[in-house]
């Protein structure tokens, strides 16, 4: 008889989230930063959920580092994550944008200062 293979959750990520498929707040992406709440943790959470609440114990994190830490799918942690959000237990905030592009002609420009006082 052979053993479990190592990594694979003993659980089936469909079963962490109670059987839902979809987080209720489509708007949590992969890169959505989550934090804890101050509100009190209620009875009778799921553990999956409980979890996720105690890995947002240390600070805040984004789905995809929560889903790492819990060795969950990015999916199932937007679940987990929207279920708790729902409850007020957890505070979602939208990813930070990424820099506008540069301006080539300004990085040229730069460049061409700089290589102006090198050589006089």
């Amino acid at each position: 008889m052979t053993g479990r293979r190592a990594g694979r959750p003993l659980v089936p990520a469909y079963l962490s989230t109670g059987g839902v498929a979809r987080p209720s707040r489509p708007h949590l992406e992969r890169l959505s930063v989550l934090a804890r709440s101050a509100e009190p943790v209620p009875a009778g959470l799921p553990a999956a959920q409980l979890a996720l609440l105690d890995v947002l114990e240390g600070g805040t994190l984004t789905v995809v580092e929560a889903a790492a830490l819990l060795r969950l799918p990015v999916s199932a942690v937007r679940v987990l994550a929207g279920g708790l959000a729902d409850r007020d237990l957890v505070l979602t905030r939208a990813p930070v944008p990424p820099a506008d592009r540069f301006d080539p002609d300004l990085l040229k420009r730069v460049a061409d200062g700089l290589r102006a006082l090198k050589h006089p």
